[in-house]
């Protein structure tokens, strides 16, 4: 058997999981979280892994910025956080964005895209195609607050949740391009199909 075909493999194994995972799309957004489960700042923290779509997405873009300039790496976390609660405030705020789930879905896409190509982005570009992205779950996760659920500790545990995710992807993006950046682009792909998926669902 050939390396490439081993590869290949690999590759459909990896992604197995993830295209079963887009049969549970319809708890991507569940809607508010009931105070029993901890409190606003438990709510918030759990809601970044319960929705597909915010969890596919902060994975795929920490997995990208493993391959971006130093500048874009050491920004991620700060434009993860910003792009959040920014959303969130936008929503609390009552100010509406057109397409907010049309748009999640499409971030997903784009982030495993732009994984599965290893496109390096100028930082600049790279930074507010990221906060673009972000901004439309925080806008999500901010509409979905609790009644009578504190604001800022909801925040709190859903930027921890997010910047906590991206960083694991980070990470796991440097351990897999020092063995075959195809686990990237297979990852990438996987991503990409899911979130096609999501958007037609």
């Amino acid at each position: 058997m050939t390396s490439s075909s081993v590869a290949a493999r690999r590759l459909a194994w990896l992604a197995a999981p993830l295209t079963l995972l887009v049969a549970s799309a319809a708890l991507a957004h569940p809607g508010p979280l009931p105070h029993t489960h901890g409190g606003s700042f438990f709510a918030g923290l759990m809601h970044p892994l319960s929705g597909l779509d915010h969890l596919l997405a902060m994975l795929a873009i920490g997995l990208w910025s493993c391959r971006q300039a130093p500048a874009l790496r050491r920004a991620m976390p700060l434009l993860i956080a910003l792009g959040m609660v920014a959303g969130a405030g936008l929503a609390w705020a009552g100010v509406p964005l057109l397409g907010v789930e049309f748009g999640i879905a499409s971030s997903v896409l784009l982030a495993g895209v732009l994984l599965a190509s290893l496109v390096k982005l100028p930082s600049a570009l790279g930074g507010s195609l990221v906060f673009a992205f972000i901004l439309l779950h925080g806008h999500a996760h901010g509409s979905e607050l609790a009644p009578g659920a504190s604001a800022a500790l909801y925040a709190l545990g859903f930027v921890i949740a997010s910047v906590a995710i991206t960083l694991v992807g980070r990470f796991t993006g440097n351990w897999l391009m020092k063995r075959d950046s195809r686990w990237l682009r297979g990852i990438g792909a996987a991503i990409a199909a899911a979130g096609g998926a999501l958007m037609l669902g």
